[in-house]
């Protein structure tokens, strides 16, 4: 999905700050627009600033300074109740002394709606997460899972367009996770509603999100499509912390063509696109991801870069191989390869040579 210009979007953040004591910015200047239906996941380390946007979406925070709008009107001063946005956090936050349809029932009752209306859409938002037989339960009578899909009856039970996620699938075992990733996923695509998600789970924001605002320091660091988050890193930051990635320290010899000759510490030379170096006598640091590194002479094209590289483990994970080099002078870098007939068990102390496209390799910011 392409950015979106202000004009047609239905939630914006624009110019704001968050401050707790006058001081230190937790959210530094943040303008975000999302269109209708869009699902936008906030993906950041603890302490990111990624939860704060999303409480202050929610009312539970003030912005300090700037404006925040739902549908082109200002929700600054208007108390969260009276929003409008389904809310969905990581420990469910349900009433125990209520059965599961009393629990959803009970935001209409607040809303002062009639009992039959109440009883028709606590039925639809179960039927929604598929949980139409548990209106009798009490939360303590089921697992995390359905717990979780409780939790999401309610928060689109009064038919909400925006709903808000935080770390919700947190507590869950991983397989469960992975569920109700495709299912959050396929309910919001169903429902066409507007979804703000707040994670530090990368697979979790790779997965779910039409775009993924990184958040470091306050700041959002890169807003793109999955896909681009991952082969497209920005920063050294986005490419550290997006799936696993290698980097090797270097400096700039020269720029042209698109192209950045950089001489990695140990002298070797090779090619590299450069993403956030200008000039020749810039340190950088070259990142590389795993997948994209070859060690087969017959896949090694002509013309590219190779560098010698000693085995120190090989593991064998069914579909893929992992293989844990030393490539000058980091003995930590990785590369993955799929299991294949015609691809080398390698050995560790075995010398091999390695190689890549000049395209995949990013000169970024050392």
């Amino acid at each position: 999905m392409a950015d979106v210009s202000s004009d047609g979007a239905f939630v914006e953040f624009e110019r704001v700050q968050k401050s707790y004591d006058g001081e230190n910015l937790v959210v530094k200047d943040l303008n975000l627009a999302l269109p209708k239906g869009e699902f936008l996941t906030m993906l950041g380390p603890s302490g990111s600033g990624k939860t704060t946007c999303l409480m202050m979406l929610a009312g539970f925070e003030t912005a300090t300074h700037g404006d925040i709008r739902l549908d082109g009107v200002s929700i600054n001063n208007i108390p969260p109740h009276k929003r409008g946005i389904g809310m969905v956090f990581q420990n469910y936050a349900l009433f125990p002394h209520m059965t599961v349809a009393e629990n959803l029932s009970f935001p209409l009752e607040v809303r002062k709606m009639g009992k039959s209306e109440r009883e028709e859409k606590v039925k639809r938002a179960l039927d929604m997460v598929q949980m139409g037989a548990f209106g009798g339960r009490r939360p303590a009578q089921m697992s995390g899972g359905q717990q979780q899909r409780i939790a999401l009856a309610r928060a689109l039970v009064f038919e909400a367009e925006l709903v808000l996620m935080d770390e919700p699938l947190g507590a869950l075992d991983k397989q469960l996770r992975e569920h109700m990733q495709f299912e959050i996923k396929r309910i919001a695509d169903n429902l066409g509603i507007t979804v703000v998600y707040v994670t530090h789970d990368q697979t979790e924001a790779l997965t779910m999100s039409d775009r993924v605002a990184v958040f470091d320091d306050g700041r959002i660091q890169q807003l793109a499509p999955p896909d681009k988050l991952y082969e497209e890193p920005e920063n050294s930051f986005v490419a550290q912390f997006i799936g696993e990635n290698n980097t090797l320290e270097g400096t700039v010899k020269e720029i042209a063509n698109g192209k950045a000759l950089v001489e990695l510490d140990d002298g070797e030379l090779i090619d590299c696109k450069p993403i956030n170096v200008s000039k020749p006598g810039e340190r950088t640091r070259v990142s590389i991801r795993p997948e994209r590194v070859e060690y087969n002479k017959e896949r090694l094209q002509e013309g590219v870069h190779t560098l010698k590289a000693e085995v120190m483990e090989f593991i064998y994970m069914g579909d893929i191989f992992r293989t844990r080099l030393k490539v000058a002078g980091n003995d930590e870098f990785v590369i993955k390869t799929r299991n294949a007939p015609d691809v080398e068990r390698l050995t560790p102390g075995q010398q091999i040579e390695i190689g890549w496209l000049p395209e995949d390799c990013r000169a970024l910011d050392a």
